[in-house]
């Protein structure tokens, strides 16, 4: 088979991934599944927050609101440092995109890497946080616990929730990340990598951002 008409082939094999608006149909996939996740993410922040404020009106009362304030109880030092760390690999993702768009397999080996070990570094920093805070009593329970009194409030619930459901995002991304990483090792001429590396990479971006709007509304604010 001729060069022209191996290139018309690999043409034709992309032509029906290419929908009415010129966009390609795995990207317009994803971007509607980050549009439905985005609403999913504002339900649990909005949920958790109004929970909050119930909680703070109660343990307010109960004079045990400074056990809860986010910005001690929640550790703030940490999830500074796992904020830090995702941001991060925000940055080592665009390179490792612009390095598979440049075929520069090596750099892009290199920066993917990068962003699998900090993406791994924010799911177990967030597994420790968890403990940590089910020891001091917040429980996935309608109930707080501090030394041995007990308040109702489903704080924890919706702060577990939210956070366990971004930390499995991540989880799931890491996975992903690795998927990539071995398939465009194995297959480095293929056309197809730099659309999955764009792919994997929107997703990427999509829950780093969600972590920056939950770090900025629930430990900062």
């Amino acid at each position: 088979m001729s060069a022209t008409s191996h290139a018309h082939h690999d043409e034709a094999g992309q032509a029906p991934l290419v929908g009415s608006l010129g966009v390609d149909s795995r990207k317009l996939g994803l971007w509607a599944f980050i549009g439905s996740e985005t609403l999913f993410f504002t339900a649990l922040i909005t949920t958790h927050l109004i929970f909050y404020a119930r909680t703070k009106a109660e343990l307010t009362a109960s004079g045990m609101f400074a056990h809860l304030d986010p910005k001690h109880f929640l550790g703030i030092n940490l999830t500074s440092v796992l904020a830090a760390i995702l941001l991060a690999s925000s940055l080592t993702m665009v390179l490792a995109l612009a390095a598979s768009k440049a075929k520069e397999w090596q750099k892009f080996r290199f920066w993917l890497l990068a962003t699998i070990i900090l993406g791994s570094s924010f799911v177990l920093g967030q597994a420790y946080e968890f403990t940590h805070l089910y020891e001091e009593g917040l429980k996935l329970a309608p109930q707080f616990v501090f030394e041995g009194e007990t308040v109702k409030s489903l704080f924890g619930v919706t702060f577990f929730t939210m956070t366990g459901f971004h930390g499995l995002h991540v989880t799931l991304g890491v996975v992903w990340l690795i998927a990539v990483y071995f398939k465009v090792r194995k297959f480095a001429a293929s056309p197809e990598n730099p659309m999955d590396v764009e792919l994997v990479g929107l997703y990427w971006h999509f829950v780093d951002l969600v972590w920056v709007a939950i770090f900025t509304l629930i430990y900062l604010i």
